[in-house]
């Protein structure tokens, strides 16, 4: 199990909160900007902060960026609609993945399945209700069908999950590191991993 101080979890909190602020307005990557950090925002809030405050707060953050990029920012309001809602159960699919897998971290290669599977779970779980919820109740698709919601979720998700895995990656090479370094400083306490 994944254990951090209350003064790492801030910072790590803090980190995760600049990079969606750096990255939310633009979905996917291009020349100039970062794709939206935030499926793994959340992934990540989920595994390394032990309350549940923060993922109302980067509800939060999220909307507020949003309202302040369509209002202010010149990105189009077309994704603001009913559905919009859908993304409080897409993104807590995501955090509690997070969660689950936090509760059987170990720093091993034996952590790689259940590590897979959360990811597998939340993503997946995410763009259903993302995807799904903006598809079918968002009102700018005129006839909807699930036939066309999978030709969609072919052409859209695999984006996605390749965002994520981006930044998920870094993470990951990153948690390594540190452990590692805290390995080094302090051999007898290994649970920092």
């Amino acid at each position: 199990m994944l254990t951090l101080s209350t003064r790492h979890q801030i910072a790590i909190g803090l980190l995760l909160a600049i990079l969606m602020m750096l990255t939310r307005s633009h979905h996917f990557a291009t020349l100039y900007n970062l794709a939206d950090a935030s499926w793994a925002v959340f992934f990540l809030a989920g595994i390394y902060l032990r309350s549940a405050w923060p993922l109302l707060g980067f509800f939060a953050l999220g909307w507020g960026l949003d309202v302040a990029a369509t209002t202010w920012g010149g990105v189009s309001d077309f994704c603001m609609t009913p559905a919009y809602f859908f993304l409080l159960p897409a993104y807590a699919s995501l955090w509690l993945a997070g969660r689950w897998y936090a509760k059987r971290h170990q720093f091993a290669w034996n952590t790689v399945l259940p590590l897979s599977a959360s990811i597998v779970a939340g993503l997946t779980l995410c763009e259903l209700f993302s995807g799904g919820g903006f598809y079918f109740f968002s009102g700018r698709i005129a006839e909807t069908s699930f036939a066309e919601f999978g030709t969609q979720l072919i052409k859209y998700f695999p984006l996605y999950i390749e965002t994520f895995v981006f930044y998920a990656g870094i993470a990951a090479v990153i948690h390594v590191l540190f452990t590692l370094i805290a390995q080094q400083l302090n051999p007898r306490n290994t649970s920092a991993g």
